[in-house]
Parts: structure tokens; sequence; C-alpha cells
């Protein structure tokens, strides 16, 4: 499944008035079980584009700090959010600033937004649908990217420049617009 093909599947799912995970699932599960397979491909590839420590720095501010999973559940929150919301953010995190849901979470304090668990396991969901078996997912997603991986190169660029979340003057410096919505306006 490209990149464009992906992207349609969300776009169809969040015209539901179910919730987008529950949607993608549904629309998955109709589908053969290498396309299930091929999503979920896609789906780690984008997560993995934004690996990075100034998106993790981002979650930190939003989530009011953020664990190794909760980074997970903030990745695959990112690529719920859509394509246009997910490219602003890849480019610069701190753009997510601008995001309604990001800024009223940021007035009432609520440190969940974006974080989507649910939606890291609408591949597996899906399978199961289709095959009702539990493990099923995971063993054909296993030997999946192992075949692959000896046919696609990771073009891995790391995750950046590593800096010290708790350090707020360094968040401000990097991340102005998140900074001044979860750290106000002093000094440091």
């Amino acid at each position: 499944m490209d990149t464009e093909a992906f992207w349609r599947v969300l776009d169809a799912a969040q015209d539901s008035d179910k919730p987008l995970d529950v949607a993608v699932a549904d629309h998955l599960s109709a589908l053969p079980a290498e396309e299930i397979l091929a999503f979920e491909n896609r789906f780690s590839r984008l997560r993995d584009a934004v690996y990075r420590w100034d998106v993790w720095a981002a979650a930190y501010l939003i989530g009011g700090g953020c664990s190794d999973d909760r980074f997970s559940d903030f990745t695959a929150g990112l690529v719920a959010l859509g394509r246009e919301w997910y490219e602003r953010a890849a480019a610069c995190p701190d753009a997510l600033a601008e995001h309604p849901a990001v800024r009223t979470a940021a007035a009432s304090g609520d440190q969940d937004v974006i974080f989507d668990e649910a939606f890291n396991f609408v591949s597996s969901r899906a399978y199961k649908r289709l095959t009702g078996d539990t493990d099923a997912f995971w063993e054909a997603w296993e030997a999946y990217t192992d075949a692959r991986a000896a046919i696609e190169e990771e073009g891995s660029e790391g995750m950046g420049e590593s800096f010290d979340f708790g350090d707020a003057q360094q968040m401000r410096q990097r991340l102005p617009r998140l900074a001044a919505l979860h750290l106000g306006s002093g000094p440091g």
C-alpha cells in the first residue's frame, strides 16, 4: 500500500460516525490479509519517520512528560490526525501549538490529546476479524517484515540532536509556541 492509498483509508474513516480506530479497523477487515499487512507497513514507516527527539519533546510538553510507551501512542496519534497535521508536525513539531485540540487541551490541562494507544492496534484488530485468530496478525507481521527487510533498505536518519526535555529554557528555544502553551512565558 503506497502512501496515497494509506491516507485515503484514513480520510474515508474520518467521515464515519465511529471512532477513527474502529472505522479504520472496519475498513481494513474487508480487505485481503496482505493489504492489512501493507497498511501496517505504511503506518510503521510513518511512525518511524517522526521518531525523533524534537517530536518527542513536543509529546513531552503536550503530555506533561512522555515515556517510551506514551511516545509510541503519540506517534500513532500524529498519524491519526490525518495527512495535513501529520506532515505539519513532521516538518515542525512546534506547529502542533496551532492544532485546535492541542490549544483546548492546554487550557484545560488535558494531557492525553493526540496520544492514541488504540490506533496502534487497528491492523491487528482488523486481521483478527478477518482470520478469527488473535495471534495470526503478529505471526503474519513477523513473516511480512522479514520478507520486506530482504528487499527494502531502511533509510533511518536517526533521531536528531538529543536535548534535555526538563530544561525549560531549551524547550522554549526549540519549541517556543508549544512551550508558551504548556510552560507559560516565564524564564525557566
